[in-house]
């Protein structure tokens, strides 16, 4: 229980001491209406405010009745500017007798993991290297315009189509402000069932060891699950982007109010029009931009699967964060083209243990977590490009034999 105090969300710090709670006390709080969560041992009700989160209200509410320093330091690069804006949230801290972590987590682990981020801080592992980013975009722009002198002088046969639909796929991307909505929360929680959005397969897959299970046992046949690795490629690579994530991206801009990113997603379209309207006519237009869409669906689906279907995929375990991401992550081989190919989402371990760390630094400081994990005895996954695809296919196949398993024996 907490020991005396102002409960009440907004209370600031005083000279008078501080009320103190234990972990049973706090663990309460993470309903929907009622969320406290500790950082740096200092308890904060963000019960009204998450909806006022820059972040979006999900992914500080996925840390409610928990410990969230790591999350907090992972994805907030000025923490005094963010502690400005904490201190009315402050309502206590934890009693002395209470451990740092809850859960049982790891706290060896967990004190051993932020000397590893000081250390990647002291190597300026955080600091953006402006060249390699120029360099980046200069790529992207001269994609663009071998796009486009293709078409413009090859004509707009078959050939030329597929070749600058090809370009183009690898060149363009999304909106920024819905992939990180999205996106944090994944971090947040990965491969965590009701948490990360990215294991919300709307019935259409059953995904790791206990939701086919479940599904099995409860007689649930949305689809023939035993087959899922079979239609994932008629369902999953063509239609995710040209059909799911296109609704999503322009409702999440309307419903969030995102007004400059909707404004710079007409400008993205009118200039695509603009381009291949005179080449092609609207309609063909139209078709051509869905057919790069369905380009860029098959790649983004395998090379963002490859890290995490293949990994465990759960309820809520209540791990350290550093555990929790090593046992939803995995890496694939260091090379020029894999770097490139995937855009450096081979590094997913350091991805996702860093989150704002720059891409060009996470080969320097995967030495440093193989240790950390070599320490601690954790599986430190790394593999071949191929073999990570066709470990999407087996995970897949093996998900839908236990359901099918339960759902005939069970």
């Amino acid at each position: 229980m907490g020991k005396g105090g102002n409960q009440g969300e907004g209370a600031t710090e005083r000279e008078t001491p501080m009320p103190t709670f234990s972990w049973e006390e706090i663990q309460k709080h993470n309903l929907r209406t009622d969320k406290w969560l500790v950082i740096d041992r200092k308890v904060y009700n963000i019960t009204k405010w998450s909806s006022r989160h820059p972040g979006g209200h999900r992914v500080i509410g996925h840390y409610a009745g928990e410990d969230a320093t790591d999350a907090f330091r992972a994805f907030h690069r000025d923490l005094d500017f963010v502690r400005k804006f904490m201190k009315p949230l402050l309502i206590g801290e934890l009693a002395p007798e209470e451990p740092s972590q809850d859960h049982g987590k790891n706290s060896q682990i967990t004190e051993d993991f932020q000397a590893l981020r000081k250390t990647a801080e002291d190597m300026n592992l955080f600091e953006s290297n402006h060249l390699f980013f120029l360099l980046l975009l200069a790529h992207i722009i001269v994609m663009e315009s071998i796009a486009w002198f293709t078409i413009f002088y090859f004509g707009n046969g078959w050939v030329p189509t597929v070749i600058t639909a090809f370009v183009l796929a690898t060149s363009q991307g999304a909106s920024a402000n819905w992939w990180n909505h999205r996106h944090f929360q994944h971090h947040a929680k990965p491969n965590i069932f009701h948490k990360d959005p990215d294991v919300n397969m709307l019935h259409v897959f059953v995904l790791g060891e206990w939701q086919p299970v479940e599904y099995g046992k409860k007689k649930l046949k949305y689809l023939p699950y035993n087959h899922q690795h079979e239609y994932f490629f008629l369902i999953g690579p063509p239609l995710l982007i040209p059909l799911y994530f296109q609704y999503q991206i322009i409702m999440t801009m309307i419903v969030r109010k995102d007004w400059v990113d909707l404004a710079w997603a007409i400008s993205y379209y009118a200039r695509f029009f603009i381009t291949y309207i005179p080449f092609y006519g609207v309609l063909g237009a139209i078709i051509f931009l869905n057919f790069i869409r369905f380009l860029e669906s098959h790649w983004f689906v395998w090379v963002t699967q490859m890290n995490h279907i293949v990994m465990e995929i759960d309820r809520e375990p209540y791990r350290d964060w550093f555990s929790s991401q090593l046992a939803a992550t995995c890496n694939v081989e260091q090379s020029f083209f894999n770097d490139w190919f995937s855009g450096h989402l081979n590094f997913q371990i350091e991805h996702h243990l860093f989150p704002t760390m720059p891409r060009h630094n996470f080969h320097k400081v995967a030495p440093l977590v193989k240790s950390l994990c070599a320490k601690y005895g954790i599986e430190y996954q790394e593999k071949p490009l191929l073999r990570a695809l066709q470990d999407i296919i087996r995970s897949l196949k093996k998900s839908g034999e236990l359901w099918l398993d339960a759902y005939l024996h069970k």
